[in-house]
């Protein structure tokens, strides 16, 4: 069985053993800059991945901060693998940086918790329902076009070799918005049934007369991945960027909200009975 890598993921925790181990060696950002003659923004910029890590500086940085041999091959080959291409980058230009992150670490969570409120998730949006949304949005056709392969690509993890594990709940309101016209939202409903027969996708549906519940107000997911060096991640978007939450106390209360919402909603099989009814008011 492959097991899928992500540049990202690498990066990120590459990051965060080289806080790490300067945190261990009791130096600030600002000393290790003075050191190894380069700013501490460049040192901070490199524990956030938000930069990738050249070679050289993952060796400099292990020699000042005193790591062993063994420790240093790994850090310097996850820098090295830090520096392969994604997928994703060809489409650097159609992808803002705040969503480019998020994509990285999406191709390889093992497991994908997604709580929506208005629309249906992006990995479960048919091309014509995920079109309508970007006409919506975006000017240029091409850039429309660009946007759907994007999302029509990410949407292969599902259905790929060792997929994630992929968990949605949403509110009904999402079932019921008009997106593109009666027949687009008709053909996105019995999508759902149809990728909800998959082993390892399961959609809830929370019904509007539930009333006031945890998750009303804003939609998140939540990305756990194979390795237990790499934490989970908590991503919550808005209109020009988004969220990255990865302090466990934070990551912890998404989790219990998202226990809160999976109670909430109706079982698996009563959501497809809601789905099915919803798609044949759109008929």
């Amino acid at each position: 069985m492959s097991v899928r890598t992500s540049p990202t993921v690498r990066r990120r925790r590459l990051g965060s053993e080289l806080r790490r181990l300067r945190e261990l060696a009791s130096l600030t950002c600002e000393q290790v800059g003075d050191r190894l003659g380069c700013s501490a923004s460049k040192i901070s910029r490199i524990e956030t991945a938000r930069v990738p890590a050249r070679v050289l500086d993952v060796q400099a940085l292990c020699e000042l901060y005193g790591a062993g041999e063994e420790q240093r091959v790994v850090l310097v080959a996850l820098a090295r693998e830090s520096k392969t291409q994604g997928w994703w980058q060809r489409f650097d230009s159609a992808l803002p940086d705040w969503f480019t992150t998020y994509v990285g670490l999406e191709a390889e969570a093992a497991s994908i918790r997604t709580y929506e409120i208005q629309l249906v998730p992006g990995l479960l949006q048919t091309e014509a329902y995920a079109r309508a949304l970007f006409e919506t949005a975006v000017n240029a056709p091409e850039e429309v076009e660009s946007a759907v392969e994007i999302r029509r690509s990410r949407q292969e993890i599902l259905r790929g070799e060792n997929p994630p594990r992929y968990w949605a709940v949403l509110s009904e309101a999402a079932l019921q918005r008009m997106v593109g016209g009666s027949g687009i939202m008709r053909d996105q409903l019995w999508y759902l049934t149809e990728i909800n027969e998959l082993r390892n996708v399961t959609i809830q549906v929370i019904p509007a007369h539930t009333g006031a519940h945890p998750g009303m107000s804003a939609p998140f997911v939540i990305l756990s991945f194979p390795d237990r060096a790499d934490p989970e991640v908590t991503f919550v978007d808005y209109l020009t960027g988004a969220l990255y939450l990865e302090k466990p106390e934070e990551v912890d209360q998404y989790n219990l909200a998202f226990n809160h919402l999976v109670a909430a909603a109706v079982s698996p099989v009563q959501s497809l009975d809601l789905i099915r009814a919803t798609a044949k008011q759109f008929s």
